[in-house]
């Protein structure tokens, strides 16, 4: 799978310009009411981006960020495209460090956010849809553990459904 695949994908999932107030990306500080109320844009959000003009980013700019930022930096070449594309779409939705946590969780490694040659080793040693399917699992068990489920939890679970439709020509 290449980028420009995996970012038509990921675009489908992130919505326009956001200033909702009760959510903690939406703030330069992280959490809500701490620093100054930005938004999110694309799935860029002020928390990650304190400096970043999100009202007025562009399409081309969001590309470019992922890209850069988040496709080159996770990590996971030798993983089936299939893997990474779901863990990309979690790392971008929960953090890096939290999606390589559960995937390592899914393959029955010591959790420590870092794709190392022990995580690559495990993941390529059990079947492909086990792992999908046990990663899937942990990102909903993460999900609803956050006191944000409530009110974001809808949206978050028709994100992996649909990611699990990919999983499924993917493999």
């Amino acid at each position: 799978m290449t980028f420009d695949e995996a970012f038509k994908r990921l675009i489908g999932h992130e919505g326009g310009y956001s200033t909702d107030r009760r959510d903690p990306g939406n703030w330069t500080g992280g959490r809500v009411g701490v620093g100054t109320l930005k938004g999110t844009k694309f799935g860029l959000a002020a928390n990650t981006y304190p400096n970043l003009d999100i009202k007025n980013l562009t399409l081309a700019q969001a590309k470019s960020i992922y890209k850069k930022d988040w496709w080159d930096k996770l990590g996971a070449d030798g993983m089936h495209s299939a893997i990474v594309f779901q863990l990309w779409d979690f790392a971008i939705n929960a953090g890096k460090s939290r999606a390589i946590k559960e995937l390592q969780q899914a393959v029955g490694v010591p959790a420590d956010g870092i794709i190392g040659p022990q995580t690559l080793a495990a993941v390529n040693a059990h079947d492909l849809n086990d792992v999908i399917l046990s990663l899937t699992a942990e990102r909903l068990k993460f999900y609803t553990s956050l006191s944000t489920f409530k009110t974001y939890g809808k949206g978050w679970t028709n994100r992996v459904a649909d990611n699990l439709k990919y999983a499924a020509q993917d493999n």
